[in-house]
């Protein structure tokens, strides 16, 4: 079943799951996906955690607890969270401690509401470095304009970071220089650079999604050719630009100082559209050096049927051209485009967040009434927090 797996891993393609919820980690099937799936890794979202949460039954007793000591809901949001991605961090430090540190890491996300707010971004990412507690964390940070200064000084701090929601390829560009400006300030600051990771989500199937949708609205033969072109072409261009910058000067001074350069991570990899091969997005981005976070269908699906053709990103990178420029003659405004996804996909994140809080402060409600009253029947999962 793994055979695939083992040749995507052996490509070069870091192979890490989408997903985190505490029966995931009570069952112990995150910890046998990293035994016999070649999975290196673990992202997480407020989206997954909305998810996990509405589980009230695997949460009951820490919700309780919680409840019992007065715990307010933001608190123990993230108390309920960074339980579960210390536990995580945990599961994959065998994965880190194989790879010297550049896999087994877990992510978990700033609050997306600070999205727009560099300072605030920046204290909440040292207050979950310090709350995880674990050398295989990745603080996410949206690569928003906010968020480019936030990413440097997290990193000038010591702290790992896994820069998300990247649509764009300026800004693609802007987040790498961001990076090493950060990874300058933290050798000057007498950090290590062996003990900083980062990666660089670049978001691939929303692409699609939104360009698919526009297209339609044009309507024409050249506009209908062109379905499902745009978010390939996007990700190559990307690790084109991810080549020319860490095959450059600035980034060789750093990695003779002991730096891991930083991956691009292909992130929102399922197939939203049913006509397309359910992993395009994971044949079509093989190239060394880089991460697919999956949804654990998606891994189940390539582990079936995916092929690994070798590279098939750098022999593309003129045609990705062609493909983005053909949209553009047909009338896709790319700069909208990437502007409109990060506008949705921060208030996405942050719908996601809001929806998080209010599922487990129905929980914490539901707790501390049973606990008034032990003849109350235990809180039912709540579907509140669902995507």
């Amino acid at each position: 079943m793994t055979d695939r797996l083992a040749k995507l891993s052996a490509a070069g393609v870091a192979i890490w799951l989408d997903d985190l919820s505490r029966q995931r980690l009570v069952s112990g099937s995150l910890d046998k996906m990293r035994r016999e799936m070649h999975m290196v890794g673990v992202t997480t979202n407020p989206s997954i955690f909305a998810k996990a949460l509405a589980d009230a039954d695997a949460y009951a007793d820490a919700v309780k607890e919680l409840a019992t000591r007065g715990i307010e809901v933001e608190e123990a949001t993230r108390m309920l969270t960074t339980y579960d991605v210390r536990w995580a961090c945990d599961v994959m430090r065998p994965a880190y401690d194989a790879s010297k540190g550049v896999d087994g890491r877990v992510s978990i996300e700033v609050d997306p509401r600070l999205a727009h707010e560099t300072e605030k971004t920046v204290a909440e990412a040292k207050a979950l470095w310090w709350l995880v507690d674990r050398p295989n964390l990745y603080i996410k940070i949206p690569a928003t304009k906010a968020g480019l200064p936030a990413i440097t000084a997290v990193l000038a701090a010591g702290i790992s970071v896994n820069v998300t929601l990247i649509f764009s390829l300026e800004r693609y560009r802007a987040v790498m220089d961001a990076f090493l400006a950060g990874l300058e300030q933290a050798k000057a600051n007498g950090h290590d650079l062996a003990q900083i990771g980062s990666v660089a989500s670049f978001f691939v199937s929303r692409v699609d999604t939104e360009v698919d949708k526009r297209l339609d609205k044009i309507g024409t033969p050249e506009a209908q050719a062109l379905h499902g072109k745009a978010a390939v072409a996007n990700a190559q261009l990307a690790y084109q630009a991810y080549e020319e910058v860490f095959g450059g000067t600035r980034w060789q001074a750093l990695a003779d100082a002991g730096a891991h350069p930083q991956r691009p991570l292909w992130a929102s990899t399922s197939t939203k559209n049913p006509a397309y091969k359910d992993v395009i997005y994971v044949e079509e981005l093989i190239a060394p050096g880089t991460v697919n976070t999956m949804p654990e269908s998606v891994i189940h699906a390539f582990a079936d049927h995916g092929e690994v053709r070798g590279d098939t990103i750098t022999g593309n990178y003129a045609k990705a051209k062609k493909d983005l420029d053909d949209l553009a003659a047909v009338g896709i405004d790319y700069d909208d485009v990437v502007e409109t996804l990060e506008r949705e996909g921060v208030e996405k994140f942050a719908q996601s967040w809001a929806e998080l809080l209010e599922g487990v402060q129905k929980s914490l409600k539901a707790a501390h009434q049973g606990a008034d009253d032990p003849t109350d029947a235990a809180p039912q999962p709540s579907s509140d927090g669902a995507e």
